[in-house]
């Protein structure tokens, strides 16, 4: 059902003090960068940092989320409700694909992403390779 974690997101009370730590004081590459979205990669493994709607000091169950890559989330989603999985965001369609947030037992909240693929990645409708002639 889950085939990699796709992201560790830390939410954050104060974006553009939190860049400049990762960026400046840790020495980490911005991969990509919105007003709420801040992404740090390293060999395959991404950081991502995303405001918290909290203006006050986070608590440690809602300061992190971890987040997964599934292929079906409608089915996986499915199934975690079968379970009585208590949902932070049920499924909604956005930009990037796919997306809803679970709880842990302990209020820890878990990202869960199906993405849509980049065009680069989608097949070709035609044969493209070496055939004899």
């Amino acid at each position: 059902m889950f085939n990699r974690i796709g992201a560790i997101i830390l939410l954050v009370s104060d974006m553009k003090e939190s860049m400049k730590f990762y960026k400046d004081v840790l020495g980490m590459e911005v991969k990509q960068q919105t007003e709420d979205w801040v992404e740090f990669s390293k060999q395959g493994t991404v950081l991502a940092l995303h405001p918290t709607n909290e203006k006050k000091k986070l608590t440690k169950n809602i300061s992190m989320l971890i987040g997964f890559n599934v292929n079906d989330l409608e089915t996986v989603c499915s199934d975690l409700e079968k379970k009585k999985v208590k949902f932070h965001k049920k499924m909604t369609n956005e930009v990037f694909g796919k997306h809803a947030i679970i709880e842990d037992p302990d209020g820890h909240l878990i990202s869960l992403a199906e993405m849509v693929p980049k065009e680069e990645f989608k097949q070709i409708p035609y044969y493209h390779g070496f055939a004899p002639e």
